[in-house]
């Protein structure tokens, strides 16, 4: 018997089905009050009704994927753009014509205009500021006295964006004023993700009058950096050079609007996801502080006791494991959508054209079909002979296709090294009125993490 023979004929092929609907909607809102109200235990708890779901969100049906294999088809998939709920939320800070939320041959041009910075043989040339700020980091620390890690980490998360990509030598106020306009911003955005209340958020309510503050301020933030850098008549050789000496397809100088849309899908969402993964490796290092150990007696091992340098980062095998599985547990970047631009379908089910999918790194990569013992904090799980046990596309901390985050490689290098310097020189303790719950937004990040240094 061949196997042509055993094909379905058309007449045979099954009927497409509807996705089944989650339980739990209400009048209006549909299931957005749950995703207000416990967004990751409502996301998490999808993959028990199918591995495809219809969900309500206000008038909206969209459809959440729950499986790892589902959600790398979605993200190569030539079938669906950025688009939906999550990227309507962002346009008011990311705009339209940034990488981060730009479509086809426009995308296209823009990430070969930002490639090079990020390649791998480029981030050695960032090795030195990087190691500074993470240096510095530590050393602004006073033993024993509590650290507010929100701000210690946008602080160094923007310094070394600013100082390695923009060439910009940006005060500790500007990291500050970028913490404060990013917290207000994405907590806004989530709001109007999940519950798409549309005038509503034009009102002059207290809450949208704060968010129209900080959004200002960060735009105006970013005609500071791309004035201050025209004014200069400086062409240092980094990415802002690259964007102002970028050409369209026509060979004309791309837009100001662009350019603008450019620096902020550089600094701001970059920024805010580093930060938040810096937040729970500290987090991570207070709650287990036997990795911590293990960190610093690997740290002294490669160094020999001298301070952990760029060099460094590529032997330190158990730090960067730690880092891999912070990002799997507390994903800076836990929702994620497109847009069907076709009808097609996934997973056996019709997706119509202009639906939206949703689906859930923090609960893809906390699934326990993907993971043993899954809820455990285990970075010995990346070694590589467990890792190969993993499914693919059950641990995509940058995504995958021609949306993977261009940046993975600088995350991952100053990541590791944040780590081991902060490590080789300090244990960590909960500090008075610490709460290092999950404050949900459109990142996650711990909702008020004090911590205490204590020199080894």
């Amino acid at each position: 018997m061949t196997v042509e023979s055993v094909k379905p004929q058309p007449s045979e092929a099954p009927e497409l089905r509807e996705p089944p609907l989650a339980g739990g909607a209400v009048p209006v809102l549909g299931h957005g009050l749950k995703l207000v109200r416990d967004p990751l235990a409502f996301m998490t708890g999808l993959r028990a009704h199918g591995d495809v779901v219809r969900l309500k969100l206000g008038p909206k049906t969209v459809y959440a994927v729950t499986t790892p294999a589902l959600t790398g088809a979605l993200a190569l998939s030539t079938d669906y753009r950025i688009d939906g709920p999550l990227w309507e939320s962002l346009e008011g800070l990311l705009g339209k014509e940034g990488v981060a939320t730009a479509n086809g041959p426009r995308h296209r041009r823009q990430r070969r205009t930002i490639q090079p910075a990020f390649r791998l043989d480029a981030v050695p040339a960032y090795g030195p500021v990087m190691e500074e700020e993470a240096h510095a980091l530590t050393e602004r620390w006073r033993p024993g006295a509590a650290v507010d890690c929100t701000s210690e980490s946008f602080r160094v998360a923007v310094r070394i964006a600013a100082r390695c990509l923009l060439r910009g030598e940006y005060m500790d106020e500007r990291a500050e004023r970028l913490s404060a306009d990013l917290a207000t911003v994405f907590r806004g955005m989530y709001r109007r993700m999940v519950v798409p209340l549309g005038p509503l958020y034009r009102l002059p309510f207290p809450a949208n009058r704060e968010f129209n503050r900080a959004l200002a301020d960060l735009h105006l933030l970013v005609d500071e950096i791309v004035a201050e850098r025209r004014a200069s008549g400086q062409k240092p050789d980094d990415l802002l050079t690259a964007l102002l000496e970028a050409k369209d397809d026509n060979g004309e100088p791309i837009g100001e609007q662009e350019i603008h849309d450019q620096v902020v899908a550089i600094v701001t969402p970059g920024s805010e996801t580093v930060a938040s993964t810096i937040m729970w490796l500290l987090q991570v290092l207070a709650e287990h502080p036997e990795h911590a150990e293990k960190v610093r007696a690997e740290v002294e091992s490669v160094t020999g006791g001298r301070p952990v340098a760029f060099e460094h980062v590529r032997r330190l095998t158990h730090t960067n494991n730690v880092v891999v599985e912070a990002m799997r547990l507390r994903p800076a970047v836990w929702i994620l959508t497109r847009r069907a631009i076709t009808d097609t379908t996934l997973g056996g089910y019709r997706i119509p054209a202009g639906a939206d999918i949703v689906y859930s790194p923090y609960a893809v990569q906390r699934d326990p079909g993907s993971y043993g013992r899954h809820l455990d904090f285990d970075p010995d799980r990346w070694l590589p002979e467990r890792a190969k046990e993993v499914p693919k596309y059950a641990m995509s901390p940058f995504s995958v296709g021609n949306r993977k985050c261009p940046s993975d490689h600088f995350s991952m290098a100053q990541l590791t090294l944040i780590t081991a310097a902060v490590s080789a020189k300090y244990r960590f303790e909960q500090a008075g009125g610490s709460d290092d719950s999950t404050r949900v937004g459109i990142t996650l990040r711990p909702q008020k993490l004090l911590l205490k240094p204590v020199p080894w």
